[in-house]
């Protein structure tokens, strides 16, 4: 993809560097699908069969896992984005840091919509348990969520900050003659 180039007021450009960004993107989808999926194993299997609600609980830990989850992988997937992308300040790195976010979460939402019609068999909505179990479970969650992104937004921003490389500034020193 073609980089972008945005002028400054002095006449310099600043140039979006897309490829840094797609690196931070499957970055964090890698750190978070993988982990996710340890999180749902170790949740899942700490659940009881036996029990009338068998995810009574898992909720809640899920809950933090997936807050704890998303801020970490966000923090190493912007660090990586502004590392790549080879900038020298710091408020381009978080900008870097804030579009790898949202193309981080518009591909989650698009996986997550993929495999739910595949799950579905194609039936969306209308295929779904209708109890409300499942609605405390899905508000419950929502409210996990938003946290999740809230603290995933800025760890992401705080990260691709963090990774961009400062490099000295040469300082001119005028020799003044001696008087």
């Amino acid at each position: 993809m073609a980089d972008t180039a945005y002028p400054y007021a002095s006449g310099t450009a600043r140039r979006t560097d897309w490829g840094a960004i797609w690196s931070g993107v499957f970055t964090f989808i890698a750190i978070w699908s993988v982990f996710g999926a340890l999180g749902l194993a170790i949740f899942a299997s700490a659940a009881s069969p036996n029990a009338a609600n068998p995810v009574t609980g898992m909720s809640t830990g899920m809950g933090i896992w997936v807050i704890v989850l998303t801020t970490v992988a966000m923090y190493i997937a912007g660090q990586a984005s502004g590392r790549l992308a080879g900038l020298t300040n710091r408020h381009d790195g978080l900008l870097h840091g804030l579009v790898m976010f949202g193309l981080s979460v518009a591909g989650v939402i698009v996986l997550i919509s993929i495999a739910g019609s595949t799950l579905s068999g194609g039936a969306g909505v209308n295929a779904g348990v209708h109890s409300s179990y499942a609605y405390n479970l899905v508000s419950t969650m929502g409210w996990w969520g938003f946290v999740a992104l809230l603290l995933g937004w800025l760890a992401a921003m705080v990260g691709a900050s963090a990774g961009v490389e400062q490099k000295p500034v040469a300082v001119q020193q005028q020799i003044r003659p001696a008087a």
